[in-house]
């Protein structure tokens, strides 16, 4: 009896010390401090954009009580602006920011997830994404090169761009040097034109000294900030190009899926509020932005005319389609956008956009 008493709190012993160290090494995962670095393709915080990232890397910081703190670092300061999803990757960087266009060159695909001309406007681009399976086809996408996007800023509907000329018909487009990046870019090749990918932050020296002739950048919250207007006379709306521009995050898969639950839950949500804020601040800041623009700087705002966004929109049909029939990846993602934009754009004819009319 003695020895079976004997055992049994020897047993009992063992498992409360057990216990107490499974608790302990729990607490200490807990308490630890992981360091995350965000690589962005944005000039250090840049307003709108910049300060965006700079957002996401505080949320996360904060949700997590400091157990996950983002380092933010701007195009060229670890790695230059086109080289962020390299650098993600591979796993030079946890975490990116940029626009999913800038790597069509690696995915044709991922343009659908940046802005599509004659596309989804922000709210519709959120419903595709969260609730249309816009979300999963994008981690589709991506996951090859272990990462996990996730939408993390939407600037609204942009301008058309800067031009050194005024634009009246189409052919004012032919042999125009022009930053557009993405599908718009095609659209503008296809038009006559000649589409330059520019990181932001060498725009203006480019339209300053002629090396490009027109440029198209966000808006005109950015675009001030960016001194534009110093460098073209003619400011054209509306932004065929890129009507509802998602921002992304992207995660390094490995470093993700090395946080307990909670953090994986911290992160994704984190994008989810940037997202939100984003266009919330360029709703805000754009037409305070253009009051400035137009009353002290004299800038002249103008309208594309209808016989030129007509045959845009004509040619963007047709660049978009071939993208889809060339890449098997593509051709399923534009199925799903197109059936969400044909889908959503009866709703939005008679709650957003009559209202607008009516307003």
């Amino acid at each position: 009896m003695k020895r079976r008493h004997f055992i049994k709190a020897a047993a009992t012993t063992g498992l409360v010390a057990s216990t107490s160290l499974a608790s302990a090494s729990a607490n200490a995962s807990a308490s630890k401090t992981i360091k995350w670095k965000m690589v962005t393709t944005w000039p250090k915080n840049f307003p709108g954009l910049g300060t965006g990232a700079n957002n996401l890397a505080k949320l996360i910081t904060q949700m997590s009580g400091g157990r996950l703190k983002v380092k933010v670092y701007g195009a060229k300061e670890l790695v230059p602006a086109f080289e962020v999803f390299d650098a993600v990757s591979r796993g030079t960087a946890q975490i990116g920011h940029g626009a999913a266009y800038y790597w069509k060159g690696k995915i044709q695909a991922a343009q659908f997830f940046a802005a599509v001309p004659f596309g989804l406007t922000a709210q519709e681009m959120n419903g595709w994404l969260y609730h249309g399976g816009g979300m999963e086809l994008w981690r589709e996408a991506y996951a090859p090169f272990g990462i996990i996007p996730a939408a993390s800023g939407n600037t609204g509907v942009q301008m058309a761009g800067w031009f050194n000329k005024e634009i009246k018909t189409i052919a004012d487009l032919k042999g125009l040097k022009m930053r557009i990046p993405g599908l718009g870019g095609e659209v503008l090749k296809r038009a006559g034109g000649t589409p330059v990918n520019l990181p932001g932050g060498e725009i203006f020296t480019s339209l300053k000294t002629g090396a490009i002739d027109a440029t198209e950048w966000v808006g005109p919250y950015n675009d001030l900030a960016f001194g534009l207007h110093k460098a073209a006379k003619f400011y054209y709306y509306p932004g065929w190009h890129e009507p509802g521009t998602t921002l992304e995050a992207l995660i390094n898969k490995q470093a993700f899926e090395k946080l307990p639950a909670d953090l994986q839950s911290i992160v994704l949500n984190a994008c989810k509020i940037a997202n939100m804020d984003m266009l919330s601040e360029y709703t805000t800041r754009n037409q305070q932005a253009l009051d400035t623009l137009v009353n002290k700087h004299k800038v002249k705002v103008l309208k594309l005319p209808d016989e030129v966004l007509t045959k845009l929109q004509s040619l963007s049909d047709e660049v978009i389609a071939e993208v889809a029939q060339n890449d098997k990846k593509a051709e399923k993602v534009f199925k799903s956008f197109k059936a969400y934009r044909d889908q959503v754009k009866k709703w939005s004819a008679i709650s957003e956009l009559a209202y607008l009319q009516s307003r």
